[in-house]
């Protein structure tokens, strides 16, 4: 599947951003989705996963209760709502898909990722 994200941007601390990310493919409610962010300096880490259905979620420790993954199989879209930003979510944010037809659990971290976008850059002022 590929992966195309945008929007990124700017924000004051407190402000809420939304990425989206469309995918290309058939069977795109075959595949779990998630995002990831690298930090200037830092490795890329995870931030959050859903399920085919959309029905299991799972969030990094750091933004569980302010990020939100959603998906639209109709539409074959996944996005990100962003709310009470702080400085240390700036980063370049990636739209990830697993592998077709494997569990939520394997793309919680960067081995488990089999495709990757192109990645957008948020940016958090202080």
């Amino acid at each position: 599947v590929q992966l195309q994200a945008s929007g990124g941007g700017l924000v004051q601390a407190g402000g809420s951003l939304r990425l989206s990310c469309a995918a290309s493919g058939r069977t795109f409610s075959h595949y779990v989705m998630g995002w990831f962010r690298q930090a200037p300096g830092k490795e890329r880490e995870f931030v959050a996963a859903i399920s085919w259905s959309g029905g299991t979620t799972h969030y990094a420790d750091s933004v569980q209760g302010r990020f939100t993954i959603s998906r639209d199989n109709a539409k074959n879209t996944v996005d990100l709502q962003m709310t009470s930003l702080n400085p240390d979510d700036t980063a370049i944010y990636f739209c990830v898909s697993g592998e077709e037809d494997q569990p939520i659990v394997t793309i919680f971290t960067v081995a488990g990722v089999q495709s990757w976008g192109q990645g957008t850059q948020v940016t958090v002022s202080s």
